[in-house]
């Protein structure tokens, strides 16, 4: 993807669930980069201009659109790293991407085909997150919608199947099945955490087993992690119970990187 170096090392989409104000997001991305540097881990910036799926209406959204994009657009000037951004409808695309690198496109979303062609028309590279009720197999359509429409800076995420009702689970053989496709894949070390559909209309999720996913993840070759992160994540506005607390995220990187070049070796 021509948004992220090259490096013998997984590369990192990290940041907040979704932009809470442009303090927030400059003082994530710089403990980030701090580390991810030193590290020698490429490093693209994730936040949400705005969250459509929401399980109440009266759950937070974002702080606008127009406001959150140009917070994106300062985070990756400020420090010369890319940014990647959700959208939600073929419209969105246009507007959302002259302010980031990269854009997202939600699992829910990931069979839409004219989302998918209007990510492809901008020139971004395109991250298209593999659907809670579709087999890894079933995701190369995605991506070929996306080359067919004249881009090819496409990545897949993993981030879970569903399991039951209530929960999610990953299947570790996706990684090399979506790889055939001839993309990166991603894990998504937060998301295929979530508990969803709780009774209070508010997700839940298990942060105690994100190293779990992440180490599994690498052991089994992903191309890059994928992780919301928050200073204080039981504050945060959106998706809190499921984001690692940003002060565990730097030692979490070094024993990922171990790992990295112990299977690098091989």
């Amino acid at each position: 993807m021509k948004s992220i170096p090259q490096s013998s090392n997984f590369f990192l989409l990290a940041g907040p669930c979704v932009i809470e104000g442009e303090q927030m997001a400059i003082d994530i991305a710089g403990r980030i980069l701090e580390t991810t540097r030193s590290l020698g881990i490429p490093y693209v910036f994730k936040g949400s201009y705005r969250k459509a799926n929401r399980s109440r209406i009266d759950s937070f959204t974002g702080i606008g659109d127009l406001k959150a994009l140009e917070i994106l657009d300062k985070v990756r000037h400020t420090f010369g790293i890319p940014a990647v951004t959700d959208i939600h409808s073929a419209s969105e695309a246009a507007m959302a991407a002259p302010y980031v690198d990269m854009l997202q496109i939600p699992a829910f979303l990931c069979r839409q085909t004219d989302i998918l062609v209007a990510a492809a028309a901008t020139g971004c590279d395109v991250n298209i997150k593999k659907g809670q009720f579709l087999s890894p197999e079933a995701m190369e359509f995605a991506v070929q919608k996306v080359r067919d429409a004249g881009c090819d800076n496409v990545a897949v995420t993993e981030r879970g199947v569903t399991f039951g009702y209530q929960d999610l689970v990953v299947d570790f053989r996706g990684i090399p099945v979506m790889q055939r496709f001839g993309c990166p894949v991603i894990l998504d070390c937060t998301h295929s955490l979530q508990q969803p559909n709780q009774a209070s209309g508010v997700t839940g999720g298990r942060p105690d087993l994100i190293e779990t996913i992440a180490r599994a993840g690498i052991a089994a070759g992903a191309d890059g992690i994928f992780i919301e992160t928050h200073p204080e994540p039981a504050k945060a506005k959106s998706d809190g119970a499921n984001m690692l607390p940003l002060h565990l995220l730097p030692q979490l990187l070094e024993r990922l990187s171990a790992i990295r070049a112990v299977i690098t070796d091989f």
